[in-house]
């Protein structure tokens, strides 16, 4: 939480039955649109980020959005690969991985392709 605060004073964190939630505003690029969302994180479990304005949207082809759990969260990282573990700092890790996650996404509108690598999430969930 300290880290979160020192780096992102402007997001509200709230802390409750052993599980913190920051809810905040990130703009990927100078140009891009400014990004409400909530990000869960229960000791043990995988921080879930879901973005909550503007929606999240289908490109013009009607494809599904890459890189997101059935539940609409997120894909930040591979779990798999442990690229997030326990003792990582939010802080430093899932929240800059927020604003790429938005920045491939916008140029995924742009060109259909996402370009941010990883692996498609349908085999886990967060």
């Amino acid at each position: 939480m300290g880290a979160i605060k020192a780096l992102y004073p402007q997001f509200k964190i709230y802390w409750s039955s052993c599980q913190l939630k920051i809810v905040g505003e990130v703009q990927p690029t100078p140009r891009s649109c400014k990004y409400q969302f909530i990000l869960k994180y229960k000791l043990g479990m995988p921080p879930i980020v879901n973005i909550t304005e503007p929606s999240l949207s289908k490109n013009e082809k009607e494809e599904d959005i890459p890189h997101l759990y059935p539940n609409g969260s997120l894909c930040l990282y591979r779990p798999l690969k442990r690229e997030f573990q326990y003792f990582s700092l939010i802080a430093n890790t899932i929240i800059p991985w927020i604003s790429l996650w938005l920045y491939y996404y916008e140029i995924w509108h742009i060109t259909g392709k996402w370009l941010g690598g990883g692996e498609h999430p349908d085999k886990y969930k967060p």
